[in-house]
């Protein structure tokens, strides 16, 4: 495969790399259908966006703050391995939460407690992906295969929305989180063939504690300069992120009705999906390599404008041409993101650290969503502002790579 020969049609005919952006896409489908599905189920249920915003911390947190221990279990059993486990635990999980729903047997403890356990699996496939795709490619392909990558986030974002919002809108949530809980067997079904073929990479010296493992992982993040300027910046990106998902909703419930407010929530995301998707591909296309930094601080930088004030002049319609803004320039901002991540990893290291970095990098987005929650409650105005701030942040600390 030469540089400029090698096509996104080439890359997905590589051995086992269809079979893997298949199973990553119903899996990331069933995540991003689930975030907002339970943003709208406790909204509907419990009738407070503070406790959504709190529910929806519930189901990132806890995985971020155990991604080390994730990434050391990622190296030890391999990554096809432990994407497996969590499709199969959340599945498991998933079916129990319909389960309680459908018996008028959920509490506000009860359902806590599903998506803390929830969240504590989803490092396993999230980290496990992005450090098994780049084994699959050769490094002249790892452009197009992180635009593949981030475009499959990105038509996600397309359907996931528009799906979960249609359906809690018109068939309700237990049907919603079954078609979720199918999502992720499906996902695994898909996966299991890989992982029978793959020859299972770990780590050497695994006669080490798990917990040892998981230390040395987080250590070498944290004195990385390079891994430590992204978990600050990224974080700070997704902590906008966070707060559109809870002001998204509470926006459009000032312009329609709860169940109109379910499926056009779900279309605007659905919306900037699609311009995230483009911008995707056209960054895989042009390359990031090298160009990271820039890239991301652009990206970034950018976000902050369409998020405001772009998004809250003539509102409504402000709010969709700030989605799609923000949407497009997401695409560079992911290939940005994973290029220099992968660049900059030692080979070795690659599933601890990746683990613990993504964790550290999207620490943002439950911080954000609670964040959300409360300004939703005694300050609304300031959502979109504070979103913006956050953005404008991560540019500035990209900004700083010389001096950090």
């Amino acid at each position: 495969m030469s540089g400029r020969s090698s096509s996104y049609r080439t890359v997905t005919r590589l051995p086992d790399v269809s079979r893997l952006l298949a199973a990553a896409f119903c899996a990331r489908l069933a995540g991003r259908m689930f975030a907002l599905a339970i943003v709208l189920y406790s909204l509907s249920r419990f009738g407070s966006a503070a406790l959504a915003g709190w529910i929806s911390f519930a189901s990132m947190l806890p995985g971020i703050a155990i991604s080390p221990l994730a990434g050391a279990l990622l190296d030890r059993m391999g990554a096809p391995r432990t994407i497996l486990l969590d499709l199969l635990a959340s599945f498991l999980l998933l079916t129990l939460l319909v389960a309680f729903d459908v018996a008028s047997a959920m509490s506000l403890p009860l359902l806590l407690v599903i998506v803390v356990l929830y969240s504590l699996s989803s490092p396993l496939s999230a980290a496990g992906i992005r450090t098994l795709l780049p084994r699959l490619v050769p490094e002249i392909a790892r452009d197009r295969v992180n635009a593949l990558d981030a475009g499959s986030y990105a038509l996600v974002d397309v359907l996931g929305p528009a799906i979960a919002g249609l359906l809690v809108g018109f068939a309700g949530a237990p049907i919603t989180l079954s078609v979720i809980a199918a999502l992720y067997g499906l996902a695994a079904a898909v996966l299991i063939p890989l992982v029978r073929s793959q020859r299972i990479v770990v780590a050497t010296g695994i006669a080490t504690s798990l917990f040892a493992e998981a230390l040395a992982g987080l250590c070498y993040v944290l004195r990385h300069a390079t891994l430590r300027q992204l978990a600050i910046a990224y974080s700070l990106y997704q902590m906008s992120f966070g707060i559109l998902l809870i002001a998204v909703p509470v926006a459009v419930l000032r312009f329609a009705s709860p169940g109109a407010a379910d499926s056009a929530v779900g279309l605007l995301w659905a919306l900037s999906g699609v311009a995230g998707g483009i911008g995707a591909l056209y960054a895989g296309r042009i390359g990031a390599s090298g160009r990271e930094h820039a890239v991301i601080i652009g990206g970034t930088l950018a976000t902050a404008v369409a998020i405001w004030p772009t998004a809250v002049l003539f509102e409504p319609y402000g709010l969709v041409v700030g989605l799609l803004l923000i949407g497009f320039l997401a695409g560079p901002v992911d290939v940005g993101v994973l290029s220099l991540r992968q660049r900059e990893t030692d080979p070795a290291w690659l599933g601890r650290s990746l683990a613990v970095s993504m964790g550290l990098n999207m620490a943002g987005l439950p911080i954000g969503a609670a964040a959300g929650g409360l300004l939703a409650t005694c300050a609304p105005a300031l959502m979109l502002p504070v979103a913006a701030c956050a953005s404008l942040l991560a540019a500035t600390t990209m900004a700083r790579r010389r001096r950090f």
